[in-house]
């Protein structure tokens, strides 16, 4: 929309806050959605409903975003954290859609977010002599021309010794030979966080622990959002000229609210991830195995490896899909098929379960689910987007904006937002190289610099400046030394995080990446995250309790032998935010 000025221009909150997400911008926020009419209001704080608001902030309208829980609390930390074409869909003949993902993979590793998206190596090992390495190389031959070649390398094949010297890890008799090729990774939950911040940044007010109740209307169109603050219990009405729902496998559920019938049905399908040490596959390489009904991933993770994923129907709770101890003897199973030393059960590290949004037909007979997203205006002054894959949620989140805009008055700006780099991406390639001179002023390891960065960008020095007059806090966490304390209190001062669980299941992966799941570190994050928060004790004991049955409830539910079982026990566990309501229709 041309020369739009809002009540607070968008951009404006740069200079005041620099996408800041702390304890004053979230009380000033609700003090906004209750006072302002906004363009745009988006609900749902996975990455697609974080990067719609980047992209209608960017266009100059005012935007809102509300989320229920925690930023990308939901599919959006839960996924294989790759950034990928989707080698498989090839297969399918769905050469769009890998084309449209793999420029959003080089957009990610060489403009947007260099700091948090980085190339990853997968080995491809053929099993077959005659056919499959020219059917194999033929598929990453399109893929590397579809651009998938242009800022990583090139498929390199490998004879069955070559192999063996990249992944030892592997049985003699389990190839005859191999491929590697390259996509990319991040860590899911921060690159959706910092999307957030840099909307923020643009001047969107982003709120979570904000849940969407009720619908606001006038005649016959949809007008805004009644929302409950489920912190404390307060409510209050957002107005809005359009309202997108983003929320993914709770579309649906957000469809009844709004008392409107949908133009698609999304059915969740529930994927389950196990993370191991590194030391228990040597390899240089992550590696991708062929199974009956999919592909399995072996994924490298900083000191550890992520073996998935499944592919199941899920019909119970959407907010805590859990892993069941058939999950788990699944993907142990097909790993294990091809490994010299097996991995058992007393590896696993950490165990994690998500949901994809696949988009369904409107029977079973003639459902064909799909990684395609779909968009819809299913009532005046209502959006909603669903379906698509994390990969390209940019792209998913111009089309939603771009169904918004017979809404939104006066005209609408084409999307930039492949222009628009994320927090923390300017100057991070400098300072990478400058990393010794870094960490010699704050007396840090270059090592501990660089992971800094890879978490942070240049945004490294508004971290690190949280600790002047305090190097207590450039310690390592006692039972978590991957982190420093400043990253615990940072989360919570800028970053957004209100509880135990924001911090050691996102902004840092703690919850996977020990075996103790954050338990051990529960107490020393509680003090850290309250002295910002304002915690006194009786809060500080709540949050620990409540993170311990919640690691206690996902353990227990690891063992029972079906999803019914397992959704039993995780739901037996509180919940952080006192006030949610669940089911909201």
């Amino acid at each position: 929309m041309a020369n739009r000025k809002a009540d607070t221009p968008a951009g404006s909150t740069s200079d005041t806050f620099g996408g800041r997400l702390g304890p004053a911008q979230r009380e000033e926020a609700w003090r906004r959605l209750g006072s302002e009419t906004f363009d745009v209001v988006v609900i749902g704080g996975g990455v697609v409903g974080v990067g719609t608001a980047l992209d209608a902030a960017t266009r100059g309208l005012r935007v809102a975003l509300v989320e229920a829980r925690d930023l990308a609390s939901g599919t959006s930390s839960r996924s294989s954290k790759l950034f990928h074409g989707g080698l498989r869909y090839l297969e399918q003949l769905e050469f769009g859609l890998v084309r449209e993902a793999l420029r959003e993979r080089e957009l990610m590793l060489t403009r947007l977010a260099p700091h948090l998206v980085k190339p990853v190596s997968f080995l491809y090992p053929l099993s077959h002599r005659l056919w499959e390495r020219p059917y194999t190389a033929a598929g990453l031959f399109l893929y590397d021309s579809m651009g998938g070649a242009r800022s990583v390398p090139g498929q390199k094949h490998l004879t069955r010794a070559g192999a063996l010297r990249m992944v030892p890890a592997l049985r003699r008799d389990a190839l005859v030979g191999g491929i590697r090729y390259f996509d990319a990774q991040a860590d899911d939950a921060r690159h959706t966080m910092t999307v957030a911040r840099t909307a923020a940044h643009y001047g969107a007010v982003v709120r979570t622990s904000t849940q969407v109740v009720g619908m606001v209307r006038e005649s016959d169109r949809v007008s805004g959002v009644r929302v409950r603050d489920v912190e404390d219990g307060r409510e209050t009405e957002v107005r809005a000229n359009v309202v997108i729902n983003c929320t993914g496998v709770w579309t649906d559920e957000l469809q009844r609210l709004a008392g409107s019938r949908g133009r698609f049905r999304v059915r969740a399908s529930k994927g389950v991830h196990i993370v191991v040490p590194r030391d228990r596959i040597v390899s240089e390489s992550g590696i991708i195995l062929r199974t009956e009904k999919s592909v399995l991933f072996v994924i490298p993770w900083r000191n550890h490896w992520i073996v998935g994923t499944t592919d199941t129907d899920w019909n119970l709770d959407l907010a805590h899909p859990s892993a069941t101890e058939a999950d788990i003897d699944y993907l142990l199973e097909h790993v294990n098929s091809v490994l010299a030393t097996p991995l058992t059960k007393d590896d696993i590290e950490g165990v994690y379960a998500g949901l994809r949004p696949l988009l369904a037909g409107e029977s079973e007979e003639t459902s064909k689910l799909s990684r395609e997203h779909a968009v819809a205006r299913v009532a005046p002054g209502l959006v909603a987007i669903a379906g698509g894959k994390y990969t390209t949620y940019r792209v998913m989140a111009a089309d939603a904006v771009d169904a918004a805009a017979v809404d939104v008055p006066g005209r609408l700006q084409p999307s930039i937002t492949d222009k628009v780099p994320l927090l923390g991406a300017d100057g991070y390639h400098a300072l990478v190289n400058q990393a010794e001179w870094l960490g010699a002023q704050h007396g840090l390891h270059p090592y501990r610099v660089r992971h800094l960065l890879d978490r942070y960008g240049s945004l490294v020095h508004e971290v690190l400046a949280v600790a002047d007059g305090r190097p207590d806090l450039l310690r390592p966490l006692p039972a978590a030394p991957d982190y420093l304390r400043v990253e615990v209190v940072y989360a919570a001062s800028h970053e957004g995080a209100l509880h135990l669980e924001d911090v050691l299941a996102r902004r840092t992966r703690t919850s996977i990446e020990y075996p103790h799941r954050g338990v051990d570190c529960a107490a020393d994050v509680a003090d850290l995250m309250g002295d910002v928060l304002g915690w006194d004790a009786a809060a500080r004991d709540r949050e620990i309790k409540v993170y311990q049955a919640r690691v206690e409830a996902e353990r227990d539910s690891q063992t029972q032998p079906d999803d019914q079982a397992a959704d039993a026990r995780r739901s037996a566990a509180p919940e952080a935010r006192p006030e949610i309501i669940e089911p909201v229709s």
